[in-house]
């Protein structure tokens, strides 16, 4: 029965049009993936013990909304579904559609997990970041079965710990294949981080190669477009973990040999483009430089290291400006050369320059930076200016917390903001809610503009702020700042009273105030959102 579920699923990849499986790369600039943006924390970097992961979905297509997935009991025999995304055009904006492409043994129960594009957290407090580097296009498989937003939500329903999660990704991925590019997967539980690096096994070939390298409990690492992982060291199993084929593979296609004594990097020889990524480097830089600026490193350096100590411990407001950054005060700020003059004659930056302009704006204001693209046939140089950790185009950004010493329902904590994170606020999604307010579960691009949806109040703000952001930015922060901080600092307060009901075992009650609490807040900041945008709109009206 099982080898006939297996050939059903297999006979039924290979009658679909392949035009389904070729992935897409709408969302790349310059031959190189511009996607999302994870930092990991270990338990003893962080303020409070939080393991931490986190994700930036950089997007012009995927889908605004997310929801609750229930824990599900499943009967003998029942099979899961595996769908694939497929740039979707015939809506009012770009957005993804899933279609089917398999199905494989489904098991007997499923965990509840938050529902992002890319599925975040389960109710176990098992947690995933993602960001997509690319690596060598002769590997990408058509004939694999699983992406990577399929893998997240497979890990999510089915493990509850990271070591769980990356061995379950070998099963699948070896018996049933992987569809994706390089993908990085930033895998955090109640006590480690991993960071999971994924490649497909080579055109027509059913299969993956993999590595995962753990965080250091005291170390902050990033991944932004590139594949970091270099040496590994698979004796040492508390740090390292990888595919059986990792380097047969390698030698396989001729990227490197045992024999010539030459040390194995895995980014060098499985994804070596990516690291030479400005817009992957940058970020990175940037981050480290954040976290731990007393190592001073170059922000021109071709390589960093896989992780760093901070400096000091990172606490959720540090996380909350990290991805707000967009290089303001350094030279890679492309605010900096549009200029004014104020009423004294003194050069300044316009209040009309901003950091997310789109790309054809760079080239009309003459903003150059170090990411570009020349085109092959024309040898025309588009200037694509800097690639900033906060964007104008980020659909969700996520900020995870799984903490050990708290039972699951109340430890596991998802911190969701909406659109560019400069001008957006996290709110806190526990792990264990029934639902999530309306506006966050209400599509905003398959019909277009709408105020049912809380994207959109985000995206208006965020759009309308670029407009005069040197002015309208501080606008915005004095709304959000003080929100933010109310939002942080009362968590502990909140959860004393949540654990006072889970030890009376009041569980329905509990799941229902953090459910009400959710909710509250969600709405809350939607509907001052709008305000806020009409606000704006009002106090500087003919000046932008």
């Amino acid at each position: 029965m099982k080898n006939r579920r297996l050939f059903i699923a297999t006979t039924l990849t290979l009658m679909l049009p392949a035009a389904l499986f070729a992935q897409d790369k709408s969302d790349w600039q310059g031959g190189f993936p511009d996607g999302c943006t994870t930092i990991t924390v270990g338990k003893d970097a962080s303020f409070d013990g939080s393991v931490m992961t986190s994700h930036t979905d950089d997007s012009h297509r995927t889908r605004s909304w997310m929801d609750m997935v229930p824990a599900a009991d499943h009967k003998a025999g029942e099979m899961c579904p595996i769908y694939k995304r497929v740039p979707d055009n015939s809506k009012a904006m770009p957005l993804y559609t899933h279609k089917k492409v398999g199905e494989i043994p489904q098991v007997a129960h499923t965990y509840a997990f938050l529902n992002t594009a890319y599925p975040s957290m389960n109710e176990h407090q098992l947690a995933i970041g993602e960001s997509t580097f690319g690596g060598r296009d002769t590997l990408q498989s058509d004939a694999g079965l699983i992406d990577c937003q399929q893998l997240c939500r497979l890990m999510l329903e089915r493990t509850t710990t990271a070591r769980q999660a990356i061995k379950l990704a070998d099963e699948l991925l070896g018996k049933y294949g992987w569809s994706d590019y390089g993908e990085a997967l930033t895998i955090a539980d109640k006590n480690e981080v991993w960071h999971l690096e994924i490649v497909g096994p080579g055109k027509g070939k059913v299969g993956v190669v993999w590595v995962a390298e753990r965080v250091p409990d005291d170390h902050v690492a990033v991944n932004a477009n590139a594949s970091t992982i270099k040496e590994i060291d698979l004796k040492n199993k508390d740090y390292f973990m990888a595919s059986k084929n990792i380097f047969s593979v390698a030698e396989e296609y001729g990227w490197w040999s045992k024999k010539s004594g030459k040390p194995f990097k895995f980014n060098y020889v499985y994804a070596p483009r990516s690291r030479s990524s400005v817009a992957a480097r940058r970020r990175e830089w940037r981050v480290f430089d954040l976290v731990a600026p007393s190592l001073n490193l170059n922000p021109t350096s071709q390589d960093y290291p896989f992780s760093v100590k901070p400096d000091k411990k990172i606490t959720l407001q540090k996380m909350v400006s990290i991805f707000k950054d967009y290089y303001e005060g350094t030279p890679y700020d492309m605010t900096r050369t549009l200029t004014v003059s104020d009423g004294e004659g003194k050069e300044q930056i316009s209040p009309l320059a901003n950091p997310f302009m789109p790309y054809d704006q760079l080239e009309l204001d003459k903003v150059r930076g170090g990411w570009f693209h020349t085109d092959k046939k024309t040898g025309h140089i588009a200037f694509l200016g800097e690639r900033t950790i906060a964007r104008w185009y980020t659909m969700y950004g996520t900020i995870t917390q799984s903490r050990s010493w708290l039972p699951d329902p109340i430890g596991g904590k998802v911190w969701l903001a909406l659109d560019n994170i400069a001008t957006s606020i996290y709110i806190p999604v526990y792990c264990s809610v029934g639902y999530l307010p309306a506006p966050y579960s209400t599509p905003g691009r398959e019909n277009g503009f709408t105020r049912q949806s809380a994207w959109w109040a985000f995206n208006r703000l965020g759009t309308l702020t670029a407009q005069r952001w040197g002015d309208m930015r501080h606008d915005v922060e004095a709304v959000w700042n003080p929100l933010q901080q109310q939002l942080f600092s009362e968590s502990d307060k909140f959860e004393k009273d949540m654990l006072e009901l889970y030890n009376a075992r009041n569980f329905d009650e509990m799941k229902a105030v953090m459910t009400d609490y959710t909710n509250k807040w969600g709405n809350k900041v939607v509907e001052r959102a709008w305000k806020l945008g009409d606000e704006l709109w009002t106090k500087y009206d003919e000046k932008f």
